[in-house]
């Protein structure tokens, strides 16, 4: 793996950019969130989604009720049982969503410089002159020369089904708008976006405290994407949230940043979350599209810094309906992967997208190809220079092993862990091979029962650049010295040679703890 690493601000022999990739059981280092939907819910086309390299599967309740979303789930078991690949799960909250109610579901037509009148009461049939809403106070957010952008739900751009409207008065509750474009909206759920309004709607609605309780307590879910997270204290009301629902106090949470109120506190809203996903589709709308690429260039170099994933969404819009990308999104994907991002996500295509299984496949080639001119070894000096001395133990092994794993050449690191955090510390210095994080189970009771933790860990790696988690045996515990460790050691070589990531006479960097002091040590595979 490691020879095949090129550097961009080195001379590229044009012959070398055709030589056609190795196929690796490792798609890539960077994961691929996919939403699960109309078109991605079956267990064959979930097993193929998997199979192209899909880790964490996300359940969007902005549209489908509980026993819809439940079907997906135990067909997304199904598969990860067949396959044998693990799969995480996210669940996706509606949050304070500003949604058309159009009960009939017949397509509206808007015709450019005509008026509309969007009205909260939803009682009213939609039509070309009135939009009825679910927020009854829009007329007291927005006033004259705001703009306001209706789009199907997971909108691609297409203009045909999107529609710009300008603020011209209020009336009452009802506000009316002079219409810029005309569209036809099609399609059962269209959201509105208003640019840099404040919308006075609580973070996690009581609808989404329900699914929460019921349907994400029942499944032990892996993820929280706290949808349209404005400050810390939205990631801090979710927490303490979560941690009244027994299990879920281990689920991470994930601040999506999708407006100017989010960028704002982006700093305090990172320490807070466990991850950042950069909603590009709502934040283009709330940014001057000029100043979107710096805001994913800044806040992605923070999660880095910090260590915390970042998650790029909307990159392959077009693959909703075809079978390429454009060289412009492309190349979109390829720029995220250098910028630093842990994870692409991708919404409409693969929920209602005619090819999701080609687009994971694209999608996580144009990944393994960028990340072989990712500079490792600029980006390792920049984080130990932001980190600074004296660093704390553990973040001092991790780096220590990463830089020994690329001095050397080894072919891939494996680190012991109970908590998860050794690995994603050695995952922050993004080592140029993968890192097999061997989760060690451990026992825990609550005076009525034992129950092993482990599985949460070894899940929540799924959507860490470079990090690839397995399953220790519960009989051997991490801190233990001598045979115990040789054995759990020697499954997880058999697991590498199995991926075909080890071979005979390479090098293996190892990062356990044996008794109280972390050891890092390198091992040469003999026949």
């Amino acid at each position: 793996m490691h020879s095949t690493h090129l550097l961009l601000e080195e001379p590229i022999r044009m012959a070398s950019i055709l030589e056609p990739s190795k196929p690796s059981f490792f798609p890539a280092m960077t994961k691929i969130v996919g939403t699960l939907g109309p078109k991605s819910r079956s267990v064959e086309v979930i097993s193929a989604c998997l199979k192209v390299g899909m880790s964490v599967a996300r359940f969007d309740f902005s549209w489908g009720d509980m026993d819809y979303h439940q079907e997906t789930l135990e067909n997304l078991k199904t598969a990860v049982k067949s396959t044998k690949k693990l799969c995480a799960v996210m669940l996706d909250t509606v949050g304070p969503e500003l949604q058309v109610v159009n009960t009939s579901g017949n397509a509206i037509s808007l015709e450019a410089d005509a008026t509309v009148v969007l009205t909260p009461d939803q009682n009213k049939e939609a039509s070309s002159e009135l939009l009825p809403i679910n927020f009854t106070g829009l007329a007291k957010a927005v006033k004259s020369g705001d703009t306001i952008f209706i789009g199907q739900y997971l909108f691609t751009g297409s203009e045909t089904t999107s529609v710009w409207l300008e603020v011209t008065e209020t009336e009452g509750d009802d506000v009316v708008c002079a219409i810029k474009n005309s569209a036809t909206l099609a399609g059962s759920l269209f959201t509105l976006h208003i640019s840099q309004v404040h919308i006075d709607l609580p973070t996690l609605s009581e609808a989404d405290k329900d699914v929460i309780s019921k349907w994400g307590v029942r499944n032990k879910i892996d993820f929280l994407s706290l949808s349209y997270t404005r400050h810390a204290e939205d990631v801090r009301q979710a927490r303490d949230f979560l941690s009244k629902l027994g299990e879920l106090q281990q689920t991470q949470i994930f601040a999506k940043i999708e407006n100017i109120e989010g960028l704002t506190h982006f700093d305090e809203i990172l320490q807070e979350a466990d991850g950042i996903i950069l909603s590009r589709g709502n934040l283009g709308i709330d940014l001057p599209p000029e100043k979107v690429f710096l805001f994913q260039k800044a806040a992605v170099y923070k999660c880095n810094m910090s260590g915390k994933p970042a998650v790029v969404t909307r990159v392959v819009d077009s693959m909703t309906d075809n079978l390429r990308p454009t060289r412009a999104e492309a190349t979109d994907v390829a720029n995220a992967v250098l910028d630093g991002s842990d994870a692409i996500l991708l919404g409409a295509e693969t929920l209602r997208g005619l090819y999701p299984v080609e687009t994971i496949s694209t999608v996580g080639k144009i990944c393994a190809e960028a990340e072989k001119v990712f500079n490792h070894d600029l980006y390792f000096k920049k984080t130990a220079k932001y980190v600074g001395e004296p660093m704390t133990h553990l973040e001092s092994i991790a780096s220590s092993a990463v830089r020994a794993a690329i001095k050397v050449k080894a072919s891939v690191i494996i680190c012991f862990t109970s908590s998860g955090r050794a690995a994603r510390l050695i995952a922050k210095y993004r080592p140029t091979m993968p890192a097999i994080s061997v989760v060690i189970p451990r026992l825990k009771t609550n005076q009525l029962r034992w129950s092993f933790t482990g599985a949460f860990e070894a899940r929540q790696s799924l959507i860490v650049r470079g990090l690839f988690p397995m399953l220790a045996d519960p009989r051997h515990p991490a801190e233990s010295t001598g045979a115990t460790n040789e054995s759990v050691l020697k499954v997880a070589l058999e697991y590498g040679k199995a991926a075909g990531v080890i071979k005979t006479h390479d090098r293996v960097v190892v990062c356990q703890k044996v008794g109280d002091a972390s050891v890092v040590k390198i091992i040469e595979l003999e026949d």
